[in-house]
This record gives C-alpha cells, structure tokens and sequence, in this order.
C-alpha cells in the first residue's frame, strides 16, 4: 500500500475512533435503561455479531493467500483452503487436551494481533515518517509495546471484572486465573504502552488522537459492560471495522464507494459458510452443555481456531511484501 492510500485509510481509521468513542457514549447511557437484563439473550446478540461482523474481516485470507501462492509458485488454491482448515481443526483438538495452554497462547497471539492491527495504520502516513524513522519498526521495544498495546483488551476486563472474566474461562475448560498484583503490573503496563505510542505520534495527524480515542473506549467498555459485551464491542465495531477499512482501500485505491462494494460482495460467502459452522457447533454442543456455555465455547474457541492461521497468513505476507 502507497503512503496516498495509507494516509487515507489512517484518515477514515481515525475519524472511526472517535465515531466509535461517542457510539460506545451513547451504549452506556443506554444501558442505564436496562432494555435488555436477559444474560442468555445477550450471549445470543453477542454469539451472531461475532459470528457475523466480526469474523468477516478474515474472510478475504482466500483472496490476500492468492499472492501467497503466486509468491511460492503454488497452483493448486485448494492447498490454501486444506492447510487453513487444517491449522484450524488443529487448534480445536489441541484446546480439548490442552485448555490451559492453548487459552495462555491465544490470549498472547491475540493481544499482539489487535495491538499491531490497532497501530500499525498509522504508523507509516506521510505526517507521522519523520517520528516513526527515529522509533524504529520492528525492534524490541515495538514487538514490547506492541503487544502490551493489545494487551489491554484482556487485562481492563480482568482488572474491572475479574470473577466473570474468570467464570468465562473456566467454561472453557481452563483454571486460568491471575494474581491481582499481577493484573495491576499487565494493566499499568497496557497503559504506559497506549501512552507510549501517543507520544510516539504526537506529530501525526491522525495518529495520537486516534489511540487516545481507542484506549479510552476499551477502558468505558469494560468498566460498564461485562466482559463478553465489551470484547464483542471492541471486536466487531473497532478491530474489525478498522480492518475491513484497510482491505476495501486495497480492493479500490481510486474509489472507495466501488472498494466497499467489492469487499461487501467478497466477503459474504467465507462470512456465510463461518456463521453456519459456528451455529452448526452450537447445535452440537448443546448436547453437553446448556446454551450460554455452547455459545461462549464456540465464540472463543472458534474465534482461536480461525485467529492462528489468519494471523500466520499475515505474517507470511508481511515477511514477503518486505
């Protein structure tokens, strides 16, 4: 992507933030009136939205894994579709024998996916050049703040809501838990990291004010919501929305209005064929579990088994683009 599409896509990222800072304004005042209170419906809003919204900025790995392909003088597409399906299922059993384990390593691949996928756009735009050039990509201290960046996600709703953070994962099987001490250390240095790329794009148009924004809206989510409330929020209407923002610049770097329809049109069927998998699993799993638990399992579980190969497609990408 050119510097002209990348200060774009930071351009309409960053006005997202702030749209996105007075939507979740508008949910808390909202949740004040109590118009939902059933838990179970909740999940069910929370389960589709992920299922649907939310897992739809991967659905055009298919598509990004055609350069991949070309890159290795691979053919067959279809060895894409079988090696992505079967990292997926890989994860999924390895859950089942190792819950602990595999949750630690999905909560630390994810919290380096959203804090890369959260700062990265806006680190190498035209205004911010001058300030990234004497930072550095890609050195220890970015991988660090980084990923303490994505961090946040996890530790505001431990450090706001522990004992329901803990109940969700002990539903998935995992006796994960924390020492409080512990969580104020991650959750103080989550913080310093926000604050840290802030001062690191303080000369960037777009930049700063954007992770103010973003970071501000993670703490209010989790501090009024619970934590499967918040996650959807951020998920679905900030990470995904911000992603979905980059790939229809890539689709059309003339028009956008045509970019987006592209992507509207591309990313259905993948996005279809998700949900109905993920429905199909709930349907299974309810004959082990009540509802509330098949639907959390799914969410998270599902949402790790899709997670490792997209984010290892990316990588590969990145590694080949430079």
């Amino acid at each position: 992507m050119n510097y002209k599409i990348k200060n774009t896509v930071a351009k309409l990222s960053s006005k997202h933030s702030g749209f996105f800072l007075l939507f979740v304004i508008c949910l808390i005042i909202l949740s004040k009136k109590n118009l939902i209170s059933d838990n179970s419906l909740i999940t069910i809003i929370c389960f589709f939205l992920i299922a649907t919204i939310g897992v739809s900025h991967g659905s055009l790995d298919n598509f990004k894994a055609e350069k991949l392909l070309k890159k290795y003088k691979i053919k067959y597409k279809f060895l894409f579709y079988l090696s992505y399906i079967f990292l997926a299922a890989i994860i999924i059993v390895i859950w089942n024998y190792l819950p602990f384990f595999t949750l630690l390593l999905f909560l630390c691949v994810a919290s380096y996916h959203f804090g890369k996928e959260d700062t990265e756009l806006f680190l190498y735009t035209n205004s911010a050049i001058q300030s990234v050039k004497s930072y550095g990509k890609y050195t220890k201290s970015y991988y660090f703040f980084t990923f303490f960046k994505g961090f946040l996600i996890i530790a505001a709703p431990l450090m706001f809501h522990y004992n329901e953070t803990e109940e969700i994962f002990k539903i998935l099987n995992s006796n994960f838990s924390l020492h409080k001490n512990f969580i104020i250390i991650f959750w103080c240095i989550s913080f310093y990291s926000y604050i840290h790329f802030i001062f690191i794009l303080e000369s960037s148009t777009y930049g700063g004010g954007a992770i103010l924004a973003d970071g501000t809206s993670i703490l209010l989510l989790n501090y009024f919501f619970n934590p499967l409330v918040a996650f959807t929020l951020y998920f679905c209407f900030l990470h995904s929305v911000r992603h979905s923002i980059s790939l229809i610049a890539t689709l059309d770097k003339k028009n956008l209005k045509k970019g987006s329809a592209k992507f509207l049109k591309k990313v259905v069927p993948l996005t279809l064929i998700t949900a109905i998998l993920f429905i199909f699993s709930v349907y299974i799993l309810t004959n082990y579990h009540v509802l509330n638990d098949a639907l959390l399992k799914v969410i998270f579980i599902g949402l790790a088994s899709l997670t490792f190969p997209h984010i290892l497609l990316e990588y590969l990408l990145e590694k080949n683009e430079k």
